[in-house]
């Protein structure tokens, strides 16, 4: 029996489960994290490194340990070299890195950790019950469901390709892929992997983007972190707007200034090309590409770095649990929660699940720092 199981171990598990940790209000023993990958923040290492991102997109203040400067503070402690980018300080991802894993081991979220994926959870009598897929029960008093969306998204065309892959496709391995490259996409993920295959296999890589690059520091206004733009936003009751407002406060495919600048400058020095189009027809049997301008490409591997589908993720405990539950939800599928982050008593969420509630930052870093503001302060 526990008094809060956490299902997901990424960046706002971790950062809940810290908060909880170091609030002195809850035991180590009485914590539990479920989450399939064996370490804190697995996930998120894959990624960041498979792109090879130098610096995050958020500020220094953004991590997962509790006080907004213990990242600046472990910098100086450690000595740590070119720490921070840019006006805003964004840190090396490498130092993000380190700092995570440092006040992971501080707090012993390994010994709390259940390498496992939920299999079904409900609630018939007074405690939260919680199934692995090993058939193993736990019990809890509360639960915070911290996951995200990982059904990844693709083009249309894309299941004409043999030769085509997701960039954050678990089977994808960077070392086997082939030159010439074609990358789908025209936000920061494609971005990074544009830059770091560019210098791999200079003049051999292709950036396709539909639109132009969208210059933005962040991917959202910093306005909507705070009471500018949340006071409105918290006063709205009907749930179509608040999604369309998510939607539209959104920087979708977006970069920062700095990558624009180096994308350019490996474009003009021939080691990137940049085209703004799409493809209109496949021919699987060649992997010939023909864009709608009628642009013949031959690439020996595609790489789509399309970002997930934009709907609730398709986990089949989550739609039961929802069915089982009787837990409400608005037209777009997300949760309707209590401004604590309650779905229904003693069951909390964080990530895309809290959006509607805390914006369209509920996904990021601070997304994981704000939602947990919000839960610690409604418990005893």
């Amino acid at each position: 029996m526990y008094e809060w199981i956490i299902i997901g171990g990424g960046i706002h598990g971790c950062t809940i489960a810290l908060s909880l940790l170091k609030s002195g209000k809850v035991n180590k023993e009485d914590i539990l994290i479920i989450d399939p990958h064996s370490s804190p923040l697995e996930r998120w290492k894959e990624r960041t490194e498979r792109i090879q991102m130098p610096f995050l997109r958020s500020p220094s203040v953004h991590h997962i340990d509790v006080t907004p400067f213990s990242l600046e503070k472990y910098a100086k402690k450690i000595n740590y070299d070119n720490p921070f980018y840019g006006y805003y300080d964004r840190p090396s991802l490498n130092l993000f890195n380190q700092h995570a894993a440092t006040v992971s081991k501080e707090a012993s979220l390994q010994d709390i950790w259940c390498q496992s994926k939920v299999k079904e959870m409900g609630k018939p009598g007074l405690f939260w019950e919680i199934e692995t897929e090993e058939q193993h029960i736990y019990f809890a008093k509360n639960s915070v469901i911290a996951i995200g969306n990982n059904e990844l998204h693709y083009p249309a065309w894309a299941n004409e390709l043999n030769n085509g892959y997701h960039i954050f496709d678990s089977e994808l391995n960077m070392d086997n892929i082939k030159p010439p490259l074609l990358i789908v996409g025209g936000g920061i993920t494609a971005a990074h992997t544009a830059i770091s295959l560019s210098h791999r296999f200079p003049g051999e890589v292709t950036l396709m983007s539909r639109h132009p690059f969208r210059v933005h520091d962040f991917d959202s206004d910093p306005g909507w972190l705070g009471p500018k733009y949340l006071d409105a936003y918290s006063k709205i009751k009907n749930y179509d707007v608040r999604r369309k407002r998510i939607y539209q406060a959104r920087h979708r495919g977006s970069i920062p200034s700095e990558l624009y600048s180096r994308l350019h400058r490996l474009n003009k020095n021939g080691k990137l090309s940049i085209v703004q189009s799409e493809i209109q027809t496949v021919s699987s049997e060649s992997n010939v590409l023909i864009s709608k301008e009628s642009t013949v490409f031959r690439p020996a591997t595609v790489l789509f770095a399309t970002g997930f589908e934009p709907a609730l993720t398709n986990q089949r405990w989550l739609r039961h649990l929802i069915t089982k539950q009787n837990l409400t939800c608005a037209n777009c599928g997300y949760p309707i929660v209590e401004e604590s982050l309650e779905w229904c008593p003693h069951l909390f969420v964080m990530g895309p699940l809290a959006e509607l509630e805390i914006g369209p930052a509920s996904r990021n870093i601070i997304g994981a720092r704000k939602a947990t503001e919000r839960i610690m302060r409604n418990i005893h």
